[in-house]
């Protein structure tokens, strides 16, 4: 498989930093050398599966010279700008931006997260598009200046798979039309289209963008939420799929930190497709054993 690039001494800023796939990433970065700015709205639990204490936060106090935890709403201007000087003081510079976070859908329609798109309020669409694709402009326009600076970076942008893919006849179609999953999807589209138009712009200034479609993760909360759908008597193309540990985000995350543009930038990755081909083994070696999908 490709190796991830030297990220020992590199500083990366990983938004969602406190859970799921961004705190796989965090100990993924950390375990490479590099050091680390984790960014989330809250380090307290939820009491969410996945996050019944605060561990994790003391494992990240514990190595005050290589983290900087930032608490931090993205959709937050100030905030972010808080985050972004707090990481300038400490560390100096910016290599790597990760963007993670994101407002779930269950988050907004609790606690299954499905409703039709005639259902929902402009007020829903204005909080999912404030997080997710404000909140994430917000942080690439702050965090990529060392990068433009220094002629040197990467920013990864984790969406979904449910926005469109192309048939064998070549038509554009959603991949999971029928999860009621609107204005979640939209949300990751528009991340997805602004991240391929960031490339080309950035191109120049050696600064590599790319995306990342995730598998079926077993993240913060997706054991409730399924459950709450067999309780409502909603189908679930979730259950019955295979769930995989948060960590099979990892190695993709790291190869591509490694990058500039002279590089790999510009590209869309399936995470689990990106991992058989490079024989780290599909969905079934990163099977989370303790999934709850009974």
């Amino acid at each position: 498989m490709p190796e991830d690039l030297n990220l020992k001494g590199k500083v990366v800023a990983v938004t969602g930093a406190a859970r799921g796939m961004g705190r796989a990433m965090v100990r993924g970065f950390l375990a490479k050398g590099a050091k680390v700015v984790a960014m989330d709205l809250s380090w307290d639990p939820t009491g969410f599966s996945g996050d019944n204490d605060d561990a994790f936060l003391k494992e990240l106090q514990d190595r005050q010279d290589d983290v900087l935890v930032a608490t931090a709403d993205i959709s937050d201007a100030q905030q972010v700008e808080s985050a972004y000087l707090a990481t300038m003081e400490k560390f100096g510079t910016v290599d790597v931006l990760v963007n993670n976070a994101g407002l779930r859908q269950r988050n907004l329609f609790p606690p299954t997260g499905k409703v039709t798109t005639l259902e929902t309020q402009d007020s829903d669409w204005e909080k999912m598009f404030g997080v997710g694709v404000f909140g994430t402009l917000k942080v690439t326009r702050r965090f990529i200046q060392p990068m433009l600076e220094r002629q040197s970076g990467s920013i990864i942008s984790v969406i979904s798979g449910g926005a469109m893919h192309t048939g064998t006849d070549g038509v554009y179609v959603a991949q999971r039309s029928s999860s009621r999953e609107m204005p979640y999807q939209s949300a990751k589209a528009a991340t997805l289209t602004m991240m391929f138009y960031l490339a080309d712009e950035v191109k120049e200034s050696n600064v590599a963008v790319n995306i990342l479609i995730p598998g079926n993760s077993r993240t913060t909360g997706y054991d409730e939420q399924n459950e709450a759908r067999r309780e409502a008597g909603q189908s679930n193309r979730a259950i019955g799929r295979i769930s995989m540990l948060p960590e099979h985000i990892v190695p993709i995350t790291l190869f591509l930190a490694g990058q500039d543009a002279g590089g790999v930038t510009g590209t869309c990755f399936d995470v689990p497709i990106w991992n058989t081909k490079h024989g780290l083994g599909g969905s079934e070696e990163w099977r989370d054993p303790e999934a709850n999908r009974a």
